[in-house]
Order: C-alpha cells, then structure tokens, then sequence
C-alpha cells in the first residue's frame, strides 16, 4: 500500500496571469503558499483484475475507461495502470469547489501515489507538468497552472510563466517568526457556498483580451508582495491583497456577489486590513490579512461563517507511507 499526502493552497497574488493565453504573450507570476491542509490518495494491489476506485462515491468496474472519476481515470491512462488496483482519496475540505485547489491537489497526488505503486521515483517538475497536461489539454478544464506546482512543489512560492512556456518556482525564504506571522495574520472563513469553477473560470479565460491591462496590474502588485514579505513587511500583504481583490472582481462577472461582498466588508469594518475569495471566486473560503489584535473582532463579526483553521505548511506532494508486498 502507498499513502500519498499532497498540500492544499492559497494563492495570494498574480491569479489569473498563469493563463496560457495570458502568459505566452505577455509572461505571467504568481505568489502561493500551500497550506497545512491535505488529500490523501492511497493504491494498493487488488486480489482481483477489477479496479475500485473511492471517493464520494465508490466505483467497482473493470478497464479504465468506465471510470467516472475523470481526475483518477487519466491519471492510470498516464501512468499506464490498467487493472487490480484499489485506489482512495480522502481531504480536509468541506467539498469541491472549495477554492483550495483541490482538484489539482488530487491530480499531483494520484500520479504521484501511482508512480511509487510503480516503484518509479519521478521529478517534480514532472508530477506538476503532467498534472498540468490531464486538467488542461486532456479534460480541457479553462485553468491556469499554478495549483499543480504548488501541490507538487509546497511551500511559500513565487512562480513566474515566461512568454516561452517556461516555468521557474522559487521558494521564499523567511526566517521563522516572519513566516509565523504571516501565517498567524491569515484567516479563512468558509462562504457557506461550494460551486463549480469552470463556469467562472470560462469567463474569465475568455475576457483575457479585454482585461490586459487589470492582469497587467495584478502582475505587477504580486512581484511587489513578493518583494515586500522578503523585506519583512508583512502588513503590505492586507493592503496588496485589497487592491488586488478589487482588481480581480473585475476579470469576470460571477466573481464576486452581493453577499460575498457584504462578508467581506464586515470583516474590513471589524479590522481586516484584505483579503479575496479563495480560488476562481463565486464562493468557496474568504481568505482575510487580519492583524493579531483584530483576530477576535474579525470573528465576531463573522459569527454566521465557519473558521478554518490553517497554517502555511513548508511540504509538497510525499509518500507518508509505502509497503510493497
């Protein structure tokens, strides 16, 4: 049996500017943060040639090509597993639509448990690029691709996409008590609302030719996160982020919404410095810059919407456990 354990994320700044259609013309950045937060996917060998497959759901079924889970299905297409394997995914999120990067989560992390299964050690640019490869060009998902490096690679990341198609990650390296205090002034608070991206994220994709100049400026305010957390102003980050909420509520209409947006004031009023919705938007987590003081404030006036606890976490996608019989 192998037991993969692969991070979830928040992404910060630059979302959006990892489209292809975006970057290929005029180069892309984003800065993204896994979290302490995980699924898990495990493979085991069947007695049998049969495949089963659990998650919300359980299938039993006999080649690939009736899996209805479309995230594992291409992933054993890939890896080229065709029979007697039990497969399972377990998370730490409410659902899909989360706006964690669930899915891209799932994605690295089924190839990654099947390449161990396989007893192939694999790059991992590998696992993020082939990742990429399934959500994007096989499903045609209209998503970017920073989750799959994130989920691959952990960590505190600033990842640029070059007009070439290259993608370089690098880690941001902080001392101790300034990544604690980052990740102790980042709050997320459940919507209340789980929704499928793809409708917003189809939008999205599609204004890119008449939103160039708002990416542009949303480009730009994540390499001057970037350079701020690295100088240690750690308070930038609620400022940056409201600016680039604002920015990003205007890449496409379902973005954001009247409750969304009464949430979000009430957590500005209550002494939020920032924040955004997690993810494509439309719903999902509320993730808020929120200064020590102002913790138990913020709180209160979002009384109606659970907490969810979280730290930012330093580990990609990893084997926590292997047995080969």
């Amino acid at each position: 049996m192998i037991i993969i354990q692969t991070p979830l994320r928040v992404s910060l700044f630059g979302g959006g500017t990892d489209f292809p259609t975006y970057f290929l013309e005029h180069g892309g950045c984003v800065l993204s943060s896994a979290i302490d937060k995980y699924i898990f996917v495990t493979i085991k060998k069947r007695f049998d040639d049969k495949l089963r497959i659990g998650y919300t759901r359980t299938e039993m079924i006999d080649n690939v090509a009736e899996i209805k889970h479309e995230l594992i299905r291409e992933a054993l297409r890939l890896t080229g597993i065709e029979k007697a394997v039990e497969i399972t995914t377990m998370g730490d999120i409410p659902d899909q639509g989360s706006g964690l990067g669930s899915s891209s989560t799932v994605t690295v992390g089924a190839l990654h448990a099947m390449y161990a299964y396989k007893k192939e050690l694999v790059l991992t640019e590998r696992l993020a690029q082939e990742a990429c490869h399934i959500e994007r060009e096989v499903l045609g998902k209209p998503i970017g691709i920073q989750d799959q490096y994130i989920a691959a690679y952990g960590g505190l990341r600033f990842i640029e996409f070059f007009t070439s198609g290259e993608v370089q990650t690098r880690r941001i390296e902080l001392s101790e008590r300034t990544m604690r205090r980052l990740s102790d002034n980042l709050l997320l608070f459940f919507t209340g609302v789980t929704r499928k991206a793809d409708t917003i994220l189809e939008e999205q994709k599609s204004n890119i030719r008449d939103k160039i100049s708002i990416l542009q400026e949303i480009k730009q305010i994540a390499y001057t996160a970037c350079n701020e957390i690295q100088n240690e102003n750690i308070d930038a980050v609620g400022t940056l982020l409201h600016e680039s909420w604002l920015l990003k509520k205007q890449l496409a209409s379902q973005i954001s919404n009247s409750a969304l947006d009464d949430m979000y004031e009430k957590a500005r009023q209550a002494g939020a410095i920032g924040g955004k919705i997690s993810g494509a938007g439309g719903g999902g987590f509320l993730l808020l810059y929120v200064p020590t003081g102002y913790h138990e404030s913020v709180r209160d006036a979002l009384k109606g919407y659970q907490e969810y606890p979280f730290a930012l976490g330093q580990d990609g996608s990893k084997v926590i456990f292997d047995y080969h019989r």
